[in-house]
């Protein structure tokens, strides 16, 4: 066995209506002053008056911020940074998606008192140095798994991705309520449901850091996601499907937290980037393309995780016939769910493929991951055969 690390989110609630716990949760750090990251969005659904209810009975003073967008840019980091130094925050929530999940990561780390680096500064590998405010994480999505890991992408005002990845960034707790997933439509569960296979497929393929640990977590977060995504997306008011789905984005999570994200990532990026396009909607699309280009290293891993997505459907033959069926039910469940299923349908223009795969190669961490080596050309190929 090789060598290796391993490291998440301190304490996981995975309940019901854990959400109604925030308050006494926020008291256990002596909070006074706490500011919830969230979207505009999300701001306005009936569940989120009831929290701002039960700290206004509260004497945990709460400071909302509403500016979260897709991507997490920049310029959002720096106003909430400011906001929660403003009111002399001393405990961060994340609330939302994981643009606001990262967002929160992020906060923490900057509205410290104590804090002396600038967003620029953190950009890269364990570049963040001391204390971060105490960190709750609270998905409303079931994709991102973002709630356990020490990761936070951002949008630069240049259109492209950057990552930010501190072992300060991993939160002191994650609470999975399922409650917050009931509101949303078919597609969004689906794109989301999706992106986390794709976390749990890369994190058991990587080339890097792979694990005993990571492995396990991948594996039971396929087998979950496998279950219960189908039913989740087409009968959205199933809580056990729903509650299923929500722990394997975590867990799928926890894996590519400790062993990391690959080439469907990489190339992914650029399109939310420049076109704006939902990274679950990307990681659809592209998913079934990266792993094909993959299948002549990695088939003998994608025929372990075949009978986790397929279960029964799975039919017999080698390596080669389950990767084949696993590659085609990826894409399969993308085209049943209503997700668009070429770059085409989400306004991506042909024209802009090479620099879209000029902007891949920028991804070098992501990259160096994949079991197979990717170049410039393969990833313009994968992106024209995505069109």
């Amino acid at each position: 066995m090789q060598p290796f690390s391993f490291a998440t989110a301190a304490h996981l609630i995975c309940e019901p209506g854990a959400v109604q716990r925030l308050v006494p949760l926020c008291k256990a750090w002596s909070a006074r002053s706490v500011v919830l990251i969230t979207d505009a969005g999300v701001a306005q659904l009936d569940f989120f008056e009831e929290v701002r209810a039960a700290f206004a009975d509260s004497d945990v003073k709460l400071h909302v911020f509403t500016e979260v967008t897709a991507g997490a840019p920049e310029s959002v980091i720096t106003r909430a940074a400011q906001f929660a130094s403003n009111v002399q925050a001393n405990l961060i929530i994340g609330f939302g998606g994981g643009s606001s999940l990262d967002v929160a990561k992020l906060v923490a780390l900057l509205a410290h008192p104590d804090c002396k680096q600038s967003l620029g500064d953190l950009y890269g590998v364990d570049k963040a140095a001391g204390q971060r405010l105490p960190l709750i994480q609270v998905p409303t999505t079931a994709g991102s798994g973002s709630e356990v890991t020490p990761i936070a992408v951002i949008t630069t005002e240049h259109s492209t991705r950057v990552a930010v990845l501190s072992a300060r960034l991993l939160p002191d707790l994650a609470l999975l309520d399922v409650e917050l997933t009931l509101h949303l439509p078919a597609p969004i569960t689906a794109a989301c449901g999706i992106l986390a296979m794709g976390h749990a497929v890369e994190a058991y393929t990587g080339a890097r850091r792979k694990n005993p640990l990571s492995d396990m977590l991948a594996r039971e977060a396929l087998r979950l996601l496998g279950a219960n995504l189908d039913e989740a997306v087409h009968n959205g008011g199933n809580r056990e499907a729903r509650q299923a789905v929500l722990l394997g984005a975590c867990l799928a999570g926890q894996a590519y937290a400790n062993a990391p994200l690959a080439a469907v990532h990489a190339l992914a990026y650029p399109l939310g980037g420049h076109f704006q396009v939902p990274h679950g909607v990307s990681t659809a699309v592209l998913l079934p393309h990266v792993l094909g280009f993959n299948a002549s290293i990695a088939a003998p891993l994608y025929q372990e995780l075949a009978p986790l997505l397929l279960g029964e459907r799975l039919r017999g033959g080698d390596a080669t016939d389950h990767t084949e069926q696993f590659i085609i039910e990826l894409a399969d469940l993308s085209e049943r769910s209503g997700l668009p299923t070429r770059l085409r349908d989400v306004g991506v223009d042909e024209a802009f493929l090479p620099r879209l795969a000029s902007d891949a190669m920028l991804h070098e961490r992501l990259l160096a991951n994949n079991p197979r080596e990717m170049t410039q050309a393969h990833a313009l190929a994968i992106y024209q055969a995505a069109y």
